[in-house]
C-alpha cells in the first residue's frame, strides 16, 4: 500500500472513531494509536497530521459543503464512513497544495477509501459529491461560477 494511501486510511480510521463517539474523545491520541497499530514506521507521518488538522480546522465549512451538495441526504443520516471520506476529499480539494495533491488524486483516493471501507454505494456517493464540487470549482475558476452560490453556496477559499 502506498504511503499516502496508508496515511489517508489512518486518517479515516481516526476520524471515524472520533466522530462515532460524538467527538468526545481525544483525536490526537486516536491518531497516534492508529499510526502505531496500522502504520508503524510510515514514511510521512506529518502527512497524516496535516490532513487531520486541516479537516478539523475547516470542519464547519466542509460539513456545510457536504450538506449543500447532497441535500437529499440529511447530514446526520450520511454514514460515518462516507461523511469522513468526504471530509478528507473536500479538505484536499479545497485546502491542500495542488502541486502536492492534484484534484484528481484527491477525488480518486476518496473514492477508493469509500469503496474499501464504506457500503456498497459509498464509492458512487463519494464520486457524485466530489465530482459535483469539482465541476463547480472548475466553473468558478474559469469565471463561469454564477450558479455556484445558488447550488452549493460559497465554496471555501484555498489558503495560501
Amino acid at each position: 500500500m502506498a504511503t499516502r494511501h496508508l496515511a489517508r486510511t489512518v486518517v479515516l480510521q481516526s476520524l471515524y472513531e472520533w466522530d462515532f463517539y460524538g467527538r468526545k474523545t481525544n483525536l490526537l491520541e486516536i491518531v497516534e494509536r492508529n499510526m502505531e497499530e496500522f502504520a508503524p514506521g510510515i514514511d510521512e507521518p506529518e502527512f497524516v497530521y496535516k490532513i487531520v488538522n486541516g479537516v478539523i480546522s475547516h470542519i464547519d465549512d466542509i460539513d456545510g459543503v457536504i450538506t449543500k451538495t447532497a441535500p437529499e441526504w440529511p447530514f446526520d443520516q450520511i454514514g460515518v464512513i462516507d461523511r469522513n471520506v468526504l471530509r478528507i476529499g473536500l479538505y484536499e480539494l479545497f485546502y491542500a497544495d495542488r502541486a502536492e495533491v492534484p484534484s484528481n488524486v484527491a477525488i480518486n483516493e476518496a473514492i477508493e477509501l469509500g469503496k474499501t471501507f464504506g457500503g456498497g454505494a459509498s464509492g458512487k456517493f463519494v464520486n457524485g459529491v466530489l465530482g459535483t464540487v469539482f465541476r463547480q470549482m472548475t466553473e468558478l475558476e474559469g469565471g463561469e461560477g454564477a450558479k455556484l452560490d445558488e447550488e452549493v453556496g460559497e465554496l471555501p477559499q484555498k489558503e495560501d
